[in-house]
């Protein structure tokens, strides 16, 4: 039986959004899917190097008066950080990151070594809309 696919445009660039997505994406590596990630707007600044995992410098989506006590709840629970998710699930299936190139660019990243190590390439909008279309589970975040 071949592989799911799931395609995951993740638009947010928020500490909360990006731990839903390390969870859901997860669930996928545990279900063994393949998995294309698409890094918009300002998901492209949270995947800066400069930027990454320093929570200091990630808002929250909503509720920035909360940021502290999911912080912390985060901690008391040991739930992994955003970057950890990632980095593990990439380790258990196929998953491919891609950083939309005008995001990047509206960021200051021009090229792929200004992003952490995760990023596997930059590439236009044409290939998250194929992705979009050819997977059987679609999210967008």
């Amino acid at each position: 039986m071949e592989n799911k696919k799931l395609c995951l445009a993740l638009f947010s660039g928020s500490l909360d959004k990006l731990t839903a997505a390390g969870v859901i994406l997860g669930g996928a590596a545990a279900d063994d899917m393949e998995v294309d990630i698409f890094v918009l707007m300002q998901g492209a600044r949270a995947f800066k190097k400069e930027i990454g995992d320093d929570t200091d410098k990630l808002a929250m989506a909503e509720n920035a008066d909360l940021k502290e006590e999911f912080i912390e709840s985060l901690k008391k629970l040991k739930v992994k950080s955003w970057i950890e998710f990632f980095k593990e699930a990439k380790e258990l299936t196929n998953v491919r990151i891609h950083i939309c190139g005008l995001a990047g660019k509206i960021w200051g990243g021009e090229k792929l070594e200004d992003f952490v190590d995760l990023a596997d390439d930059i590439c236009g909008i044409g290939e998250y809309i194929t992705s979009a279309q050819e997977a059987d589970v679609h999210l967008f975040i």
